[in-house]
């Protein structure tokens, strides 16, 4: 389920308005997306997946995390490498698979 949607990376591009299949995220006043429908989320990673600064986090689960559940923690997550973490295990964000397929000089 989508827990957070970091302010400090996000470039308000909407990618992840426009890929969630069940409108989970409306437009902010400030034009960060925000969470306004949580309980619609299928945990379907496709925000996560298409956001190119790797300002969200969705949980591997289908119900809310506690409100003190450290995975709620955008320092704890960025620490641990878990903002765009589903991302990178897909190779979209130049993790193992997207570093060996990157446009450019080619890589050793």
């Amino acid at each position: 389920m989508i827990e957070v949607v970091s302010a400090a990376r996000c470039i308000e591009c909407d990618k992840c308005v426009e890929v969630c299949p069940t409108r989970v995220f409306d437009r902010g006043p400030d034009g960060l997306p925000l969470i306004a429908r949580q309980s619609d989320c299928q945990t379907c990673f496709m925000c996560e997946a298409y956001c190119p600064a790797d300002a969200l986090f969705v949980a591997a689960q289908t119900r809310p995390l506690a409100p003190d559940d450290p995975q709620r923690d955008e320092q704890h997550l960025a620490e641990h490498g878990l903002l765009g973490s589903y991302r990178k295990a897909l190779g979209w964000g130049g993790g193992p698979l997207g570093a060996r397929y990157a446009v450019g000089p080619e890589l050793p």
